[in-house]
């Protein structure tokens, strides 16, 4: 009998954030990524698969975020990858000479509350589908206030409020308005505000893979 198994790769994740497509080899991966496309922050989330040192290349498999303050390179301590002790040396000269700052992930800082539970429930909404009109309506309502509760502002759209309160958590995994996911649960009080211009999108910060 013939076996039609076939081995699959790791998912990818996108987002309005990211300059490609990054595989997600482990969940605090996805967690990470989810989390970072949600934070009003962070504007562009890069991929850097490898590196060359030397003669030999190296994967790298980071994941660099950049905001107003510049750029970081994460490490997700439950995601790291397993190396040999040649492997890790080579991984952390091609990592340091990327000339980062380092911001240190553990799972407890990845499943802290609220954002934790928060981001999960919004992105459950990731590429809902908001019709043009509701998606105006939304957006005119927070041009007039620097922001609003959540409550007030589906009060305002002439909508119902479960298909309003779909809406608006798509527009905030499309980086087109905000949430605040950090400080009580998401509900009725959730501050909304909008992202108003957003810059242009630009090349990835680090091309690979990255010789050195």
């Amino acid at each position: 009998m013939s076996d039609n198994s076939q081995v699959r790769g790791p998912e990818h994740f996108t987002s309005a954030k990211t300059t490609g497509a990054i595989p997600v080899r482990h969940p605090a991966i996805r967690d990470v990524l989810i989390q970072c496309s949600l934070n009003p922050a962070i504007r562009f989330i890069d991929y850097v698969e490898s590196a060359v040192v030397g003669a030999d290349e190296v994967d790298l498999d980071a994941i660099v975020v950049r905001g107003e303050g510049g750029s970081v390179l994460l490490d997700v301590i439950p995601a790291r990858p397993l190396r040999d002790l040649e492997e890790e040396g080579l991984a952390l000269i091609a990592l340091g000479e990327l000339n980062l700052p380092t911001q240190r992930l553990t799972s407890e800082d990845l499943m802290r509350e609220p954002r934790y539970s928060n981001s999960k429930l919004v992105w459950l909404y990731n590429r809902h589908h908001v019709p043009l009109d509701l998606r105006m309506q939304i957006l005119t309502v927070l041009a007039g206030h620097p922001s609003m509760h959540l409550r007030k502002l589906l009060e305002e759209i002439q909508e119902t409020r479960s298909r309003g309160s779909r809406a608006v958590m798509a527009l905030a995994c499309a980086d087109v308005i905000e949430l605040d996911l950090e400080t009580q649960p998401l509900g009725p009080t959730t501050t909304v505000k909008s992202r108003g211009v957003l810059p242009v999108r630009v090349e990835p910060l680090i091309p690979f893979p990255r010789k050195i």
